[in-house]
């Protein structure tokens, strides 16, 4: 195997450490901008940190680095073409909205004024995600350094949306919109983490989502349980009919047609989860949770991460205050979600689901189900030749292995997987502790610039280790 092209790591971190205190000053500028996406209040500070990141991308070299509105927050997008003509697209992803923050909420300290303790950076962002994003900035500049190049090793291209803690209602739009220019042989997105600080890891791939709500009619209205009940079918025991019929004794989801598609792991990828330090115990604090419970025959994180699932998100329906109302309720409902793997198809999920309630529903309720716009998994095959530049890369920086995850979560990078019909690859940097959308956010100082490193040698490798995988 030819080795990658930045072969001086020595040159990379003498670039890195002289650059270190202006590249944190200046993100500490653009987390002090508060991009909340999900107040309207905040809109024109949403708009401000679009400008400001185009600005920036500009002044780090990028010759293209524009604002692109959408119908609701703006995103941002930047290209900087290799001079290599046959250098493969990386379109690297990720966010600049926050979520919302408030000395109030619990913070040591105002969220949109950072703070740098010990060796952390305390801010809303920090690191979900301006952290992980701005690191690219400071490791293309390394990049060109170490190699003497005046172009990236490949032709790179960003795409920053301002939508995400929102649940990127736009996204797809301008995903569609945009896809000639956001044509691309891979994509990677910054917007993850690894297992630990001393276990450095890569992600491989993120469960989509279907949610659902079931609204339950009987009556035309609420009838008193002495004269009616047992003679008439009651919407709320139709709710909790439900939602006893949606799994089987083994914790299986027992809609038929369920699993139809579903890309099973393999032997070597149990192996992989087996290796990373896992302890339950732990876990199960985390979790707040007493014990662990799933489908049978798969570990937690197996289950967590590349099983599909059926929750229940909620169920109601009836008197609910105290003391007792003997009644037959007129309504209930059952909230339902579905965590889909690589495989599932949304739309098939949803009229698999559909027909499963109307088998359990009886006769005498009506029902309604509407189903959210789903999102879709994303997987990218262990093997595949991007994925292990990403991994030679991180590896470098650390200086040791590199273990692999999944995401049990969901995000927009399926929208850019399907439009775009490139393959998601996973970079990120920070913790479990980091508390992402909790008070004092922080991110890992030396983590962060190990990000940058990361990202320092991992155009070069790209360049000279893949072209274009089928």
């Amino acid at each position: 195997m030819s080795h990658p092209v930045d072969t001086d790591v020595s040159a990379v971190r003498t670039f890195i450490g002289q650059h270190r205190a202006a590249f944190l000053d200046d993100l500490a500028e653009w987390l002090r901008i508060p991009s909340v996406s999900a107040q309207p209040d905040h809109a024109p500070d949403v708009r401000r940190s679009a400008d400001w990141l185009a600005a920036k991308l500009q002044e780090t070299g990028f010759p293209v680095a524009e604002v692109w509105p959408t119908a609701g927050a703006p995103a941002v997008y930047a290209e900087w073409p290799s001079d290599d003509p046959e250098a493969p697209t990386v379109l690297v992803y990720g966010h600049h909205d926050v979520q919302p923050a408030a000395v109030e909420d619990g913070w040591d300290s105002d969220p949109f004024e950072p703070v740098v303790r010990g060796n952390r950076l305390y801010a809303r962002g920090a690191a979900d995600d301006k952290g992980q994003v701005f690191f690219h900035t400071l490791g293309v500049r390394a990049h060109l350094a170490a190699t003497g190049r005046t172009a990236p090793a490949v032709h790179l291209k960003l795409l920053i949306e301002g939508e995400e803690e929102s649940s990127s209602p736009h996204f797809r739009a301008l995903v569609e919109t945009h896809a000639e220019r956001l044509a691309a042989d891979a994509v990677i997105v910054s917007d993850t983490g690894m297992w630990s600080e001393d276990t450095p890891t890569v992600c491989t791939g993120m469960r989509g989502l279907a949610e659902c709500e079931i609204r339950l009619s009987g009556p035309d209205q609420d009838i008193h349980s002495g004269s009616f009940g047992g003679a008439v079918p009651n919407p709320a025991t139709v709710a909790a009919r439900l939602v006893a019929a949606l799994h089987d004794e083994h914790a299986r989801v027992a809609v038929p047609g369920f699993y139809d598609g579903v890309v099973e792991l393999t032997d070597r990828e149990r192996e992989l989860f087996a290796e990373l330090p896992f302890d339950e115990e732990r876990w199960l604090r985390t979790a707040r949770s007493h014990a662990a419970y799933g489908e049978a025959g798969h570990t937690t994180l197996e289950r967590v991460w590349a099983r599909p699932t059926a929750e229940v998100n909620g169920i109601g329906g009836g008197y609910q205050g105290p003391g007792s109302k003997t009644i037959v309720p007129a309504t209930a409902f059952v909230k339902l979600s579905f965590r889909l793997v690589a495989g599932q198809d949304p739309d098939q999920v949803e009229k698999a689901v559909r027909a499963w309630a109307a088998d359990q529903v009886p006769a005498g309720i009506r029902y309604e189900i509407a189903f959210s716009p789903a999102t879709r998994p994303c997987l990218t095959p262990l093997y595949h030749p991007a994925l292990q530049s990403v991994v030679r890369a991180m590896g470098r920086a650390f200086e040791g292995p590199v273990r692999f995850t999944r995401e049990g979560g969901s995000g927009p990078a399926a929208d850019l997987q399907e439009v775009l019909g490139a393959p998601v690859l996973f970079l990120g940097i920070s913790v479990p502790s980091d508390g992402w959308h909790a008070p004092n956010e922080k991110v890992e100082l030396d983590l962060l610039l190990k990000g940058v490193e990361t990202t320092a040698y991992l155009w070069g490798d790209l360049a000279e280790n893949w072209r274009r995988a089928p």
